[in-house]
């Protein structure tokens, strides 16, 4: 099987092609190397260097014939999309229309779409964890773009018989990961913690996310690659709470340290609470997640150290 990845060369990118080059399969990358890096991937990666809106991304799909598309690239971060609706709606949106029909010209039979968690909105506590049949309510454009690309691949599965795989991530995080995202705040506060720089939290540091580790989030895509329960969504996630301050426990933990964070004003768009249920996945999928948030948190904080 020939799986081209887009935004391979990111943080999620990183962890999916050293999965499926272990498991044997043939990987190809495309990134424009705006936030991917190339010492991200193994050497001897095929990597195709093209942004998804432009017309040259025919040329990559024509040289690659891939199987299935893991489509990974796009702008990833909330506040940004507040800032600049428009360039969000470029990447997100435009970006994936062309994806999707580079995918039926050239006989794609899967693309593996990454939404988010941020399509729910702010749910309430409630209704958490939440499924996938909760109403779609986002708070920001990045949660609205991805929920709009969610409506594309159904209509193009109908329209045009396109399977498709969609995957709600939680907060994802890990090695190699940016500070942009939504599980940055990780990857921010790793490095700062590495560096022994002050940390801050936007908000009281009693909102909640789901953090999820990278390397399972690869798995939960490859696990959608094969699987029989196509034209679905799932939640990948842990089903598991945990606040800003709990997170900063756990990190100054495993660094060592003790950390007492600073606090400001919350930022538009951020949602407070989020948990995700991922029954849906370990049933149909058979995936679940393998890392604790300590575990991750220390291969996180080693590799920034």
């Amino acid at each position: 099987m020939k799986v081209l990845v887009t935004g391979g060369a990111g943080f999620i990118g990183s962890h999916l092609v050293r999965l499926l080059q272990a498991k044997g399969e043939g990987v190809a990358v495309v990134d424009n190397f705006s936030t991917g890096l190339r010492e991200n991937l193994p050497d001897g990666t095929e990597i195709h260097e093209c942004d998804v809106t432009s017309p040259e991304l025919a040329q990559v799909f024509e040289a690659v014939r891939p199987d299935a598309v893991v489509h990974l690239a796009g702008q990833t971060t909330v506040h940004v999309s507040m800032d600049d609706p428009e360039l969000d709606g470029t990447q997100n949106v435009v970006g994936s229309i062309h994806v999707l029909e580079q995918a039926r010209h050239f006989g794609v039979k899967r693309v593996i779409f990454a939404s988010t968690a941020a399509s729910y909105g702010d749910v309430a506590e409630d209704h958490l964890p939440i499924d996938e049949f909760e109403p779609l309510a986002p708070l920001s454009f990045y949660g609205l773009s991805k929920v709009t690309v969610e409506h594309y691949l159904d209509l193009y599965h109908q329209a045009y018989g396109l399977d498709y795989v969609v995957l709600r991530f939680a907060n994802v995080y890990g090695e190699r990961q940016g500070d942009g995202g939504e599980g940055g705040v990780i990857s921010i506060f790793a490095k700062r913690v590495a560096k022994g720089l002050p940390i801050t939290i936007y908000g009281d540091g009693e909102q909640t996310r789901d953090f999820v580790y990278a390397g399972d989030i690869a798995q939960g895509i490859y696990a959608a690659i094969q699987t029989e329960h196509a034209n679905r969504t799932y939640n990948l996630s842990t089903q598991t709470e945990t606040s800003l301050n709990e997170l900063v426990a756990v990190l100054g933990k495993v660094a060592g340290k003790t950390l007492t964070p600073a606090y400001a004003a919350p930022r538009p768009g951020d949602i407070y609470k989020s948990l995700l249920a991922n029954g849906r996945a370990r049933r149909s999928l058979g995936w679940e997640p393998q890392t604790s948030l300590e575990e991750g948190l220390r291969k996180t904080y080693e590799h920034f150290c």
